[in-house]
């Protein structure tokens, strides 16, 4: 997730501590799953009437007002939205699909032979014996500036085009990462140059994440709820094995994929450099008793040299900051010595009036 890219420097978690594979774990036919990934009194009532935004990208690259709204709404009101019509070719995500399945499909020790540093496969957050577990596992790797890759953690053989997939997918990306920011820039009525320059040679990174079928899925979370502490995440998901929910005004809403859309929400960055105007949503993930499912989550931070704090021009008509200013750096620091837990982390930057 986060890299100096004058020096390649990664900021790791804090002595993160190994688990138990969980697609090894799911392949041994089990009844029952371990006690360590048991939630007690997990709430799993969903509302499933509320639909999350659709934002059409190609309007909003073409400045359309009505669409430039219904944006601004999205990232008020929800922190999620799917986007359609986001020019990335059909090939690209087949191939992502293809390639990121075949690496999952891989023999256990070939895959764990890519954990390399704060890269690769392998788990992050946990930093307890007692601390409960996601049922999931993930493939984590650090793809913009180029520079900041770390190789000896990406496939050399098998897939044969990993690399090649990834970094077209990768452009992709970041593309899309330049147009929502523009647009938010354009709502919030600030300068769009400085705002996405913030977001220029910023960092990216991509988790790969297999969530295999649990025979107790009712008593488990793929992933524990959450907000990124991004700038913007972009979510590509394999198959119509829905799993993911956001936490819409204190319910649990599911998210139902539209075909060839790619899902984008707002990161913890962009609450505190909007001051709050736009919102990290917190969210979470379940999984099938039948089905397995994957997903690509594609992460965006600003430019490492940014202090991230709300923006001065966005102090306006009496209001206060809400948030600290603390450096990239610090920011990182604090988010990967902590495990997943709500918006907890940040609650601990909010400014205490």
């Amino acid at each position: 997730m986060i890299c100096n890219t004058m020096e390649t420097k990664f900021i790791t978690p804090t002595t993160t501590l190994p688990v138990a594979n969980v697609q090894a774990l799911a392949s041994n036919n089990l009844k029952t799953v371990p006690s360590r990934y048991i939630r007690q009194a997990l709430d799993l009532e969903i509302f499933a009437d509320n639909e999350i935004p659709v934002i059409n990208l190609g309007k909003l690259t073409d400045d359309d007002h009505e669409e430039l709204a219904k944006f601004h709404l999205a990232c008020q009101d929800w922190g999620f939205f799917q986007v359609v019509n986001h020019g990335v070719g059909e090939d690209v995500i087949e191939k992502m699909i293809e390639d990121v399945g075949e690496f999952f499909e891989l023999p256990l020790e070939e895959k764990k032979s890519r954990s390399v540093k704060s890269e690769g496969y392998g788990r992050t957050f946990v930093f307890s014996e007692e601390q409960k577990l996601d049922w999931g596992d993930m493939y984590y790797l650090h793809t913009q500036p180029v520079e900041s890759r770390n190789y000896a953690a990406w496939p050399t053989h098998r897939p044969l085009t990993f690399r090649e997939t990834v970094s077209t997918y990768s452009l992709e990306m970041d593309r899309i990462k330049t147009i929502l920011v523009g647009g938010m820039a354009k709502n919030l009525g600030i300068n769009e140059g400085k705002f996405t320059n913030m977001f220029n040679n910023g960092t990216q990174s991509m988790r790969m994440n297999y969530y295999p079928p649990c025979p107790e899925a009712s008593k488990v979370l793929g992933i524990s709820p959450h907000s990124d502490a991004t700038g913007l995440t972009v979510l590509l998901q394999f198959n119509q094995v829905h799993g993911l929910q956001i936490n819409h005004n204190g319910t649990w809403v599911p998210v139902k994929m539209l075909p060839n859309a790619l899902l984008v929400n707002i990161g913890d960055i962009i609450e505190i450099l909007t001051n709050g105007k736009y919102k990290s949503i917190e969210h979470r993930v379940v999984v099938s008793k039948e089905k397995a499912r994957m997903s690509v989550a594609t992460f965006h931070e600003t430019h490492e040299s940014v202090v991230i704090g709300p923006l001065p021009e966005l102090i306006i008509n009496g209001e206060t900051e809400q948030y600290k200013h603390v450096s990239f750096v610090e920011f990182f620091t604090m988010f990967l010595s902590r495990k997943l837990d709500g918006k907890s982390f940040l609650d601990d930057l909010k400014l205490k009036h």
